[in-house]
């Protein structure tokens, strides 16, 4: 999926919208996209000057949107159709490696289960190969 059908399936835009590129997606079972980090987003200039960071609660952001194409993607649904995503919960999280400027972070989900609207997804963040990191998530259906 390129950026027009990733804006399709997330109602997320600028600065907000974090996954510049889908490269693989199962419905009903993955995905794997990507947000290049570049030093010209906003973020960086405050997190941290000299030291820049990929502040850790935007990449769980990530990846949960991530998860949340995936989501939409097995159901047939988009924003457009009242549908949305909501982060609900976060579990068993481990931050590995910051991730900095020229990163390519590579955004993975899997669903684990759905029950009546509530999606748990496990969640991964990787640059070359390397875990930066996981999660389970919980995303809700609106």
């Amino acid at each position: 999926m390129d950026i027009e059908a990733i804006r399709e399936h997330l109602p997320h835009r600028y600065p907000f919208l974090l996954v510049d590129r889908v490269v693989d997606l199962v419905p009903g079972e993955s995905i794997v996209a990507y947000k290049n980090l570049s030093i010209n987003e906003p973020f960086f200039d405050g997190h941290f000057p000299g030291n820049p960071v990929f502040p850790g609660v935007l990449l769980v952001e990530a990846m949960a949107q991530a998860a949340g194409i995936l989501g939409f993607k097995t159901m047939g649904k988009t924003p457009a159709d009242g549908s949305i995503y909501y982060l609900v919960g976060v579990d068993n999280l481990r931050f590995k490696r910051p991730c900095v400027p020229g990163d390519q972070v590579h955004l993975q989900a899997n669903i684990v289960s759905e029950r009546r609207g509530i999606w748990k997804f496990e969640v991964s963040a990787t640059v070359n190969g390397d875990l930066c990191a996981s999660a389970n998530i919980l995303c809700a259906d609106r």
